[in-house]
């Protein structure tokens, strides 16, 4: 099985060791996808964030962790069984690994972290030769109480063989996205990575679903307003005047190869009010 990583490393063609060790990264969370799928996990979860828009969409920027959300609220929820059919999974395929659930019983977002030092050190790889046993860390959350209203796509991949995976679809995925931005603590350049992506694509939020996002959690808690397209864009405006783009494209710009991040020159307080014209 191992040669089945290996080819797939070598399509990526790296150019340098950080856009190896993301591409290695990459390649254990679609291997970690599969197993999950075979736990039957996409039965009750699916699959969103970044990575999913990274493995299911072709986001041109690679990703750290795989999120999750619940299809239905379930406050049993438990990571257990689930990670022990992952190890499992991953075995097979000759990754030696670890898990650990991390979490905590008054958090709606369970978290898990899995842990693999072991392909490394059977990829030829063509960087990095002298950190072979540099743990690769993956964080897995779920969220067990997700906000109403989220639509689902079923997509099949091929790597590392056949196997399906529920996904939140990208009206659903982008509405979310927009409540990270307006309601996360600090400040994410990814997160407006994701966001210019999502205009390309010309992909329109769920409306529904980012109102009762924003009634759930953060500034707008409990609050009763009418959630429109117009409200998304005033609202959007007023938070970019307030980021050092600086500081958020050093944050995306580690997970782009070059030539993506000669776009970064661009971020500025106009280049993303032209964005949010275009929602």
């Amino acid at each position: 099985m191992i040669e089945l990583l290996q080819q797939q490393l070598d399509s990526y063609n790296s150019a340098n060791p950080i856009e190896e060790e993301q591409a290695t990264r990459e390649i254990f969370q679609e291997v970690a996808l599969y197993a999950l799928w075979r736990a039957n996990f996409f039965e009750v979860a699916a699959f969103q964030g970044g990575t999913s828009l990274r493995i299911l969409h072709g986001l041109p920027r690679f990703s750290e962790d795989l999120d999750f959300i619940l299809k239905a609220p379930d406050p049993r929820f438990q990571w257990k069984p689930y990670l022990e059919k992952l190890l499992t999974g991953l075995l097979e395929f000759g990754l030696h690994s670890e898990a650990t659930d991390k979490s905590r019983m008054d958090q709606n977002v369970k978290r898990a972290l899995l842990k693999n030092n072991s392909i490394s050190n059977q990829l030829d790889l063509s960087f990095d030769r002298d950190h072979l046993n540099r743990k690769l860390r993956i964080k897995l959350e779920i969220d067990i109480n997700p906000p109403t209203g989220s639509g689902f796509d079923y997509s099949y991949l091929d790597f590392p063989l056949d196997f399906e995976v529920c996904h939140q679809d990208l009206a659903s995925n982008f509405s979310l996205k927009i409540h990270a931005l307006l309601c996360r603590p600090y400040l994410k350049g990814r997160d407006w990575y994701d966001f210019t992506w999502y205009v390309k694509k010309g992909v329109h939020p769920n409306i529904p679903l980012l109102q009762a996002a924003l009634y759930q959690h953060g500034p707008w808690q409990g609050q009763s307003m009418n959630i429109d397209q117009s409200w998304v864009k005033s609202a959007l405006i007023q938070q970019v005047t307030t980021i050092d783009w600086t500081e958020a494209a050093a944050d995306v710009s580690r997970f782009l190869r070059a030539t993506e991040q000669q776009s970064l020159k661009l971020w500025s307080e106009r280049f993303f009010l032209n964005k949010i014209e275009k929602i």
